[in-house]
């Protein structure tokens, strides 16, 4: 059976989107609020291996425009976790950033 592990906020509906998808299909899902428990750094380097940092980076979010002159872009998402596109979905050593039914779809049970 798939570890689907989900990093996001309750209030992202983009993160509310991908619970759902999962649920409807019968797959559990464990449920990280990133706005009470930050992503660690294992955590988020497992996903830059998976899909890229340039993926993570959620230029239209409102933190982005003070904090986007940081050279360390690793360092900018560990300490400005408001600009991490969410939801983050983890499936073993593959990760997706933001809705990616596309990729979820291909993921086996």
């Amino acid at each position: 059976m798939m570890a689907i592990q989900i990093f996001g906020t309750k209030k992202c509906r983009d993160t509310q989107k991908a619970l759902r998808y999962f649920k409807e299909r019968g797959i559990p899902v464990h449920f990280v609020n990133i706005a009470e428990k930050p992503v660690s750094g294992g955590e988020l380097d497992a996903v830059i291996r998976s899909c890229g940092i340039e993926a993570l980076i959620d230029t239209a979010a409102k933190d982005y425009a003070s904090v986007q002159y940081l050279a360390d872009k690793r360092d900018m998402l560990l300490t400005h976790q408001a600009v991490i596109k969410t939801p983050l979905v983890r499936n073993g050593n593959a990760a997706t950033a933001g809705i990616r039914e596309d990729i979820w779809k291909s993921w086996k049970k």
